[in-house]
């Protein structure tokens, strides 16, 4: 218990670090356009393969279980917006981006702690946490939600193509289902959700990585345990916002 209290002071310790006006504006903008395009852009593609999966997948299960000719079949699509919108676009999404996200951002700080970059930064007089940690926390808490709505819609395009390709449902009921009851509140919910964990993502990741030791064995250390502890808020922040958001 005592070292739990103690990694928690260390971690908000260093976000007071991290959460201080940089000292040059410009190179901060520059750093944050760089870790965007690093962190956000590059996730496009895997979001977008993994939803557009998902969604088909989705679509097919819920026709295949509903098996009651009292049931309309416009509840596909229905089910699958729904259970893109709630849970796949913000909470499974922001899981998988703590492995791709949090890996990278725990092994790059985590050698630059190793090789001493970070030591010189501070010998120079650099805040080195503001530095190398305040735009990935920026850049990533901004960029993500539109990830989430990026997921969102190319999930429901992988039930449309299966309806499409399947004749399990015909299209128009697919489309009635998409509209039928939709509550806009929850597109909100969803990208609260993914700027929330998008910033226990990088800021977790990052104080892991900063506090890194050893040698390159450890930093690999660093990074799975970044990982899982990223994991376990994830899951834990989105029970808390579920029930004070919904």
């Amino acid at each position: 218990m005592r070292s739990f209290f103690e990694l928690f002071g260390r971690y908000f310790l260093l976000m007071r670090k991290v959460f201080t006006r940089p000292d040059r504006m410009s190179v901060f903008w520059r750093q944050l356009i760089f870790e965007t395009e690093k962190l956000g852009l590059s996730s496009i593609a895997i979001v977008a393969i993994i939803s557009i999966f998902i969604g088909g997948v989705i679509a097919l299960q819920s026709s295949f279980n509903i098996v009651s000719p009292l049931i309309p079949k416009m509840y596909v699509g229905f089910m699958t917006r729904e259970t893109m919108v709630l849970e796949f676009s913000s909470t499974m999404i922001a899981l998988i981006l703590a492995g791709k996200i949090g890996s990278n951002i725990a092994s790059e700080i985590g050698s630059m702690r190793i090789t001493e970059q970070i030591d010189a930064m501070e010998m120079m007089g650099v805040n080195s946490a503001n530095y190398l940690i305040l735009p990935k926390i920026i850049a990533a808490t901004v960029f993500n939600p539109l990830l989430m709505l990026l997921s969102f819609v190319v999930g429901l395009m992988g039930g449309w193509l299966i309806v499409a390709l399947t004749g399990i449902i015909t299209i128009s009921q697919y489309f009635d289902g998409l509209q039928m009851e939709f509550n806009n509140f929850y597109i909100t919910y969803s990208m609260i959700k993914m700027a929330v964990f998008s910033f226990i993502i990088t800021s977790v990741s990052a104080f892991f990585g900063y506090y890194a030791f050893g040698g390159s064995l450890h930093v690999g250390r660093s990074s799975t345990r970044a990982i899982v502890v990223c994991c376990v808020a994830i899951l834990i922040f989105n029970l808390v916002l579920t029930q004070l958001l919904l």
